[in-house]
């Protein structure tokens, strides 16, 4: 308890955005079908559309691992055509006003920002899709930073945190997220970690080692000072 309790009252709060901000199933599942469709009207792909959950089980992944899972004896012709028919997909639907943050985020990061804590978002995706969540369903302006692989080209979320916390000089921080990537990266850069045990895409054992467990967004407030 002796390190929950030195991070109780951190400096910031560093969220994970799919699966933990916003509930990504509900942009994704029409993406996903326009997707495979595209990918056979071009001859890249011929097989049946993969079933959407193997996609929402992958969040979290890099953008290599997601489709090497997803259509594992596909061409890296038909990989690359994915990744941008994924990004294209998302901020088309993101435009048009698909897809919704969890019940409570908004308020509870509003919230936060008025206590004072600084507020950063760590994930695994594209700059222009972690950017395009938070402008779209307009929370970006509650960030201290926006921080993703895509942008800084790191190989795991550990170094993308560790660069994140170097570069604002954070000392104590929690970290928030559904997946093991996320209590990797807070754990392994000396972190408090809340498990988002509402989310749907990972499983339970994914949140091992979490100092917490999170079943409502509106219990994060409940645990600091």
């Amino acid at each position: 308890m002796g390190d929950v309790q030195q991070q109780y009252k951190p400096e910031a709060f560093i969220f994970d955005m799919d699966g933990t901000l916003f509930e990504t199933d509900t942009l994704l599942r029409g993406v996903h079908e326009r997707i495979f469709e595209t990918l056979r009207q071009e001859g890249l792909y011929m097989g049946p559309t993969p079933p959407v959950d193997k996609l929402l089980g992958c969040l979290g992944m890099l953008l290599s691992d997601i489709w090497n899972n997803v259509m594992p004896n596909s061409s890296e012709a038909a990989r690359n055509r994915a990744d941008e028919l994924m990004l294209q997909y998302e901020l088309e639907g993101l435009e048009a006003n698909e897809g919704t943050l969890y019940p409570h985020v908004e308020d509870v990061l509003q919230e936060l920002k008025a206590r004072g804590y600084k507020l950063f978002v760590a994930s695994n995706g594209l700059e222009t899709y972690v950017k395009g969540v938070a402008k779209h369903r307009g929370i970006a302006a509650l960030f201290d930073g926006l921080y993703s692989a895509g942008e800084y080209q790191t190989l795991s979320k550990v170094d993308l945190v560790a660069r994140l916390l170097k570069d604002h000089k954070i000392k104590s921080a929690w970290m928030v997220g559904d997946r093991s990537s996320d209590v990797e990266a807070g754990k392994s850069n000396g972190l408090m970690v809340a498990g988002c045990a509402y989310a749907v895409y990972g499983k339970a054992e994914e949140l091992k080692g979490s100092d917490v467990l999170l079943t409502d967004f509106r219990e994060l407030l409940k645990l600091i000072p």
